[in-house]
Formats: structure tokens, C-alpha cells, sequence
């Protein structure tokens, strides 16, 4: 088995596993707060892009609720696609209580999108933790190129790179009397490997295997170029974006926002 349909395997059972009532109502939020579920330094970088009238997707949407928030800004069309098709019945689920008719949810692998969607959108977006889900960049980023149009903007925000190397305080590497420690390679190669659940949507159980992979920031970078697009921004933050906040504030570059725009 391969390790996207593995992956595809473990989000379903994940969302089989949620928290009562997890996602089931964030239409609320989306109808009363302003571009919620996106972090407040993406949001500074989505408010100075004019959205009006525009074509936009997410790849590796989860249940939606970040492109749906994007829809405030007006495109004409957003288009999430994820490989979870039970995920997905959530995120149309709350499109229709929020009143969002412009938005279509697409159950595929990313590096499988076929050539109806090339060349037809004007952004595409990653949210947090989506590209560690991918082995090869090179790849994701070629599909990426394929589906914006000549101008088009891919924007990443992720965890940075080196939070690969800090263990995390539920892990048994993690040290609170040195709190600097770095315990994992950056250049790892193989998999992280992963059956302990999905913690933020469904705590911890003895899950089917999730498979990520880490990325150097150089590779981030090339694969970005290579796939014939120019990076104008790369911004570094020293707070983490969903992992732990022990870190938070130390001056370690924990998160990021890059956008590309294509040749």
C-alpha cells in the first residue's frame, strides 16, 4: 500500500474517532467573525491580495474551514480539494449553513489532479502541516504550477523546518530542564511514522499509520524555483502554529508564510 492511500485510510478513521462535535459548527464562525481560522500574520498577507472576481483553491483543504474563511475576501470560485471524502461531507456541510455557494470540495490525491484544473486558478494555498503529508515537493510544487494560471500565487504557512529537530512535550525526547536541546536531524530522510491518533481532531487511540515526511528549507525553496515559479516572500515568526507553545517567544523560527507567483 502506498503511502497517500495509507494516509487517505488514516484521516477517514481519524474523523470516524473526532471529538464530539468536532468542526460540526464552525459555520458560526463563519458567519460572524471576520476570516476566522487563519492566523493573523496570514491574514496581513491575504487582506494586501486582491481576491475580487478570482478563481482559488486549497490543497489538503481538511474539512474546508480555511478556504471557506477566504471566501470572505470574494473570489468567484474556491475549490478545496483533500483526499478524506468523509471530511469533505463536513466542509460542504458547512458551506450550505454558511451560505457559501461558491465553494466546491473535491475528493482526490493532490498529485493526481487532472489536467481540467490546469492553468485555472489565479492562488492556491497550504495551510499548516499539509506539504509534510507529500515525500517529494518537486512534484507537489510541478502540480501546483500546473493548476495556477501564468501570474498565479501559491502561499505556504507552516510550521518552519526546524521544528522537525524540537521534541514536542508529549514526546519522550522532550527535556523541560533544557529547553534548547535539539534530539532530530534536520536532514532526516525517512518517514515520521504515526499510530497514535490524530491529536487535535480526535485525541490519542491506537490508529491506522499516518505518514509525513520532513523538508529542509532548502528544499522548500528549490523545489518552488524548479517548478517555474519566483518566491517574492519569505517572513519567519517565532510562534509555533499547533504544536506546543513551550517554544513560543525563544527566538526560534517556528512558523512561516512564503509566497511564489508563477513565471
Amino acid at each position: 500500500m502506498d503511502y497517500i492511500t495509507s494516509n487517505k485510510a488514516a484521516w477517514e478513521e481519524a474523523f470516524e474517532h473526532r471529538f464530539e462535535n468536532w468542526g460540526d459548527f464552525d459555520y458560526k464562525r463563519l458567519t460572524n467573525e471576520e476570516l476566522p481560522f487563519l492566523e493573523s500574520d496570514v491574514i496581513t498577507e491575504l487582506k494586501a491580495i486582491d481576491f475580487k472576481g478570482k478563481t482559488i483553491a486549497q490543497f489538503c483543504c481538511n474539512n474546508g474551514r480555511e478556504l471557506l474563511s477566504l471566501m470572505q475576501l470574494q473570489p468567484s470560485l474556491g475549490v478545496g480539494f483533500d483526499i478524506a471524502d468523509n471530511i469533505l461531507e463536513q466542509a460542504r456541510t458547512n458551506a450550505a449553513k454558511a451560505g457559501i455557494s461558491t465553494c466546491e470540495f473535491v475528493a482526490i490525491n493532490i498529485l493526481e489532479i487532472d489536467e481540467s484544473f490546469y492553468n485555472k486558478f489565479d492562488f492556491i494555498f497550504f495551510t499548516i502541516g499539509a506539504i509534510t503529508w507529500f515525500e517529494e515537493l518537486p512534484a507537489l510544487f510541478d502540480k501546483v504550477a500546473k493548476c495556477l494560471k501564468t501570474g498565479g500565487i501559491m502561499l505556504i504557512n507552516d510550521f518552519h523546518p526546524l521544528m522537525n529537530m524540537l521534541a514536542t512535550p508529549d514526546e519522550e525526547a522532550f527535556d523541560p530542564s533544557c529547553i534548547n536541546k535539539l534530539v532530530y536531524p534536520y536532514f532526516r530522510t525517512e518517514p515520521w511514522l504515526e499510530n497514535d491518533g490524530m491529536g487535535y481532531m480526535a485525541g490519542q487511540y491506537e490508529s491506522k499509520t499516518f505518514t509525513c515526511f520532513s523538508h529542509t528549507i532548502s528544499t522548500i525553496i528549490n523545489s518552488t524555483i524548479n517548478a517555474g515559479m519566483t518566491i517574492k516572500k519569505w517572513n519567519e515568526y517565532n510562534y509555533d502554529v499547533g504544536l506546543t507553545d513551550v517554544y513560543d517567544g525563544k527566538e526560534y523560527p517556528l512558523s512561516y508564510v512564503m509566497i511564489a507567483q508563477k513565471n
